[in-house]
């Protein structure tokens, strides 16, 4: 039998409607084409670009910068001061302040649960007097532009799924990650640039964390052209960005042409839209190849620059220098810039170990905060720093006068966000005294979802997306938006 003929018998419901030139195959083919967008496309747009959707309301912020830091860092050590917590030192938690918690299995054998006391000294900063650990002396200084969320809490007691959460709104993994939704959503300012980029960089406290996955900022469901794009810190900054020996610009550039003549003839006979998201990366990374090289090219930074963000500013794939790369970024209208810093998993040794990871980002992350407001950036700006979940109050393992260690802790822990739409020098929420459980203004990872796509003008529960038969969104079937830290 010709094979051309048989491959044509073969065709699925979706090729059958997408190979129609007219009547309903054409209405099919362009629901696959700008399929559940609730913006109309630009009318400017090339071929095969991302359209771009508009907000459903006015918005605060443009862009967000999310400084994720995975681990889950010590709550009570950095910013939630419990003075009371010297006085029950070694004492054991008691059973109506833990009420049966779900446990670890590093925790769940242990004889005892004894408190463990921050064994670091706290301090009222700025005008909004917001307490703060000797450990973050810079992040003290901007204090007054931040918003503190003492509440939050999530399901998760685990760090994938609940870094995944954190990410994607679910535990398991296979929905789309927040920064692919916003991507979707309202695209890129820059079309010689991704809409959604992602930095990781390694901690100083406990270099051998647990591992960070692509699919953490990768598309999920949506088609594959809405993943991040992850920045490397060694070699070229994207991989396979640069020509192959031999291939000058003509060249590339006409090779492109003919394979996009060939999938575009691809497209007409499948009608699969992943060939139009093919056609689409194939272009963006012929225009990266002049926009990343500018775009990484520090060297034309000012001294005083570097002496902002510190001294490990200048080496590549440090969380200092991601933090300048991602104000790099933001400037040049980046929708989604999301910086993952591993190390924060500090189980034993903690006293040492998070001095180690607030020496790695303390500085910049302040400084990036500082940076962001002189250029007028921050106005704009949304920028979120926390981890997947807490820590526990009692000491996992031996407990020593200068020595302890804490085990993960879902039921309450801190994060921080500054600039477009929050309202700054403010603390939201408020625990026990034991740093255990909330009791006032709990804050979920729906509801902050949610309040992140609210300061960028989207109706977190309107923008969704169908699969399999179901509509889709971030927040799921949950979420509210926390008024009270809006501006």
């Amino acid at each position: 039998m010709n094979p051309l003929f048989e491959r044509s018998l073969l065709q699925t419901r979706r090729q059958f409607f997408g190979r129609s030139a007219a009547g309903i195959g054409a209405a099919a083919l362009g629901t696959l084409l700008n399929e559940e967008l609730f913006g109309s496309p630009s009318s400017t747009a090339p071929t095969g670009s991302a359209p771009i959707g508009q907000p459903h309301f006015p918005p605060k912020a443009k862009r967000v910068i999310y400084l994720f830091q995975s681990g889950a860092p010590s709550q009570m050590d950095l910013f939630d001061y419990k003075p009371k917590l010297h006085d029950l030192q070694a004492t054991e938690l008691p059973g109506s302040v833990r009420l049966g918690q779900r446990l670890t299995a590093m925790t769940a054998t242990q004889d005892r649960f004894p408190i463990a006391a921050s064994r670091f000294k706290f301090a009222q900063h700025g005008a909004s007097g917001a307490w703060l650990s000797e450990l973050l002396p810079h992040t003290a200084r901007v204090a007054d532009d931040l918003c503190f969320i003492k509440s939050m809490h999530t399901e998760a007691i685990n760090h994938d799924p609940a870094i995944t959460f954190f990410q994607t709104g679910a535990q398991l993994a296979g929905r789309p990650s927040i920064g692919a939704w916003l991507s979707y959503g309202l695209g890129s300012e820059n079309s010689d640039l991704p809409a959604f980029v992602a930095l990781v960089s390694n901690g100083s406290g406990n270099p051998n964390d647990q591992p960070l996955y692509d699919r953490l900022w990768g598309s999920g469901f949506l088609p594959t052209r809405y993943q991040g794009i992850k920045f490397r810190s060694a070699g070229e900054p994207v991989l396979f960005l640069s020509n192959p020996a031999g291939v000058d610009a003509a060249t590339r550039r006409r090779m492109l042409d003919d394979m996009a003549k060939l999938n575009a003839r691809q497209f007409d006979e499948l009608g699969d839209p992943e060939i139009t998201t093919r056609i689409a990366q194939y272009e963006l990374a012929y225009r990266m190849q002049t926009s990343v090289p500018e775009l990484t090219d520090i060297s034309h930074e000012p001294q005083q620059t570097f002496d902002l963000y510190g001294p490990e500013a200048r080496k590549p794939g440090t969380f200092a220098a991601n933090c300048l790369l991602a104000r790099r970024l933001a400037e040049r209208g980046v929708r989604f810039i999301q910086l993952f810093h591993r190390g924060w998993d500090q189980h034993t040794s903690l006293p040492k170990q998070i001095a180690g990871q607030c020496q790695d980002t303390d500085q910049p992350s302040a400084a990036l905060i500082t940076d962001l407001r002189q250029r007028g950036l921050l106005d704009d700006t949304l920028v979120v720093w926390g981890g997947e979940f807490g820590r526990t109050v009692y000491c996992q393992g031996r407990l020593t006068a200068d020595d302890y260690g804490r085990d993960h802790h879902p039921r309450c822990f801190t994060i921080w966000l500054a600039g477009g739409g929050i309202r700054a020098g403010i603390s939201h929420g408020e625990t026990d005294e034991y740093c255990y459980n909330v009791v006032r203004n709990p804050v979920h990872v729906h509801d902050l979802h949610a309040t992140i796509l609210h300061c960028l003008g989207i109706d977190h529960e309107k923008l969704t997306y169908k699969f399999q038969g179901r509509y889709y969104r971030l927040t799921d079937v949950h979420g509210e938006v926390v008024n009270g830290i809006l501006a």
